[in-house]
């Protein structure tokens, strides 16, 4: 998803340099709308996938064309309209709207290279709704949204899936612009249901007035502070987080000169790097010696320990790191450092945590 999300980004910085150039609507399709679906994993060079021109016929008419449709099994699921990157594209919903009854597709994308809008038929089977379920702009990508265009990649592309969570998707983006619109400038409907909540009196219209300033600065200082709460609790655990390392670099000093570190406890290392081996790269995996046990670790991280390995006069054993504490941890015995290679399944998995 990391790499997905960079992609996007990327693609991003490009059109803040290139729109200022971009000046017809075959241009925004060449330099913005299809490197998009190219990010998505559609080859845009293969008509049977990537179909340029798509013939979707509406009524009489004949010979409509869709700008381009992703094809699955020969069949359309993905129907897209391009404008120009300087074309608002409220305009052309309708074109959209007739071309989406006339094929099997389910989806539709309307976009200007800069803004896209996702249509599917949650009002009536068949037709498409006249607003979409789910619109960003690809200048102002958040986290969220990111998550929402992956469902369209190719390698993950599930309709059901999909259509279940678009009505979800719909309704809650809307809410969001909804509420985002009152923060900004509260309306009177709103103001007036919020004074109902907090004031007896007669709300005439004078009191709406009065109220409408204060709820609106009442509302940007909820926000305000919840964002405070947050950085505040950040800080708090970077600086809990630091005086920790502190404390544990500070007695791991006054422990070293008195640590020795055996044969069999380098044996358990080296097994070790080989059971890891087809997981991690071996450099990232270190060792610390302590005086009570041997700790194996990854990237030399004391919070990615994966196991602590005990040699004692009567019992040798390694405690995984895969519980909160040791209680919950699975403890494993064994004779001979060899025999950690029985354990190579728990060992990996513990590992493969802290990648």
């Amino acid at each position: 998803m990391e790499k997905f999300a960079e992609k996007l980004r990327g693609l991003a910085n490009r059109v803040e340099t290139l729109k200022s150039s971009i000046a017809t609507e075959e241009a925004t399709k060449t330099a913005i709308v299809m490197p998009f679906f190219q990010i998505l994993g559609y080859d845009v060079f293969d008509p049977n996938e990537f179909t340029p021109e798509f013939t979707a016929d509406v009524g009489i008419k004949k010979g409509e064309k869709v700008d381009y449709a992703i094809l699955s099994e020969g069949k359309p699921v993905i129907l897209i309209e391009c404008k120009g990157i300087n074309q608002v594209l409220t305009k052309h919903d309708s074109q959209l709207f007739r071309y989406f009854g006339t094929t099997t597709s389910k989806f539709s994308i309307l976009t200007n290279g800069i803004e896209y809008k996702f249509f599917t038929d949650l009002e009536e089977p068949n037709k498409m709704d006249v607003s979409p379920f789910f619109v960003f702009n690809i200048t102002e990508l958040r986290d969220a949204q990111i998550i929402e265009i992956a469902k369209f990649r190719k390698e993950s592309f599930d309709v059901d899936k999909i259509t279940s969570n678009a009505s979800e998707l719909k309704y809650l983006n809307a809410l969001k612009v909804y509420l985002s619109g009152q923060f900004n400038a509260p309306s009177e409907d709103f103001v007036r249901f919020l004074v109902n909540q907090i004031y007896d009196g007669v709300k005439t219209k004078t009191t709406i007035e009065k109220f409408t300033p204060i709820i609106a600065r009442g509302l940007k200082q909820i926000v305000n502070e919840q964002v405070n709460d947050k950085l505040s609790a950040a800080l708090k655990s970077t600086n809990e987080n630091k005086a920790a390392t502190e404390v544990e670099t500070e007695v791991e000093i006054q422990e070293v000169s008195e640590i020795i570190t055996t044969h069999e406890e380098l044996e358990s290392y080296a097994i070790t790097k080989v059971i890891l081996s087809g997981t991690i790269d071996s450099e990232r995996v270190f060792y610390r010696d302590n005086k009570s046990y041997f700790n194996i670790l990854i990237d030399d991280s004391i919070r990615k320990w994966i196991m602590r390995v005990y040699f004692e006069k009567n019992r040798n054993f390694i405690i995984l790191n895969d519980g909160i504490n040791d209680k919950e941890r699975t403890v494993i015995e064994f004779e001979k450092p060899i025999d950690l290679l029985n354990s190579k399944e728990l060992i990996v998995k513990t590992a493969e945590v802290f990648l």
